[in-house]
């Protein structure tokens, strides 16, 4: 795993964030969560994950999923 960076929801996402994460992020905004979003890289493919329980990845076949965090 490689680490990334941190940002504020609701700010502008950093620039090494993928344009393919982006729409999904803004999507789980929306819904009024407050928190800190962390960049991750796990197998070449990024993972946002909002400290407030959700996460936004890509999967080996390109899907974009958002969605609460599954233990």
């Amino acid at each position: 795993m490689q680490l990334g960076t941190r940002w504020a929801a609701g700010s502008e996402a950093p620039a090494s964030v993928p344009a393919s994460l982006r729409p999904a992020i803004a999507e789980v905004e929306a819904r009024g969560l407050t928190g800190h979003w962390t960049l991750t890289w796990l197998e070449g493919r990024a993972i946002a994950e909002l400290d407030a329980g959700w996460e936004v990845f890509q999967t080996a076949s390109g899907e974009i999923v958002a969605r609460p965090f599954e233990d």
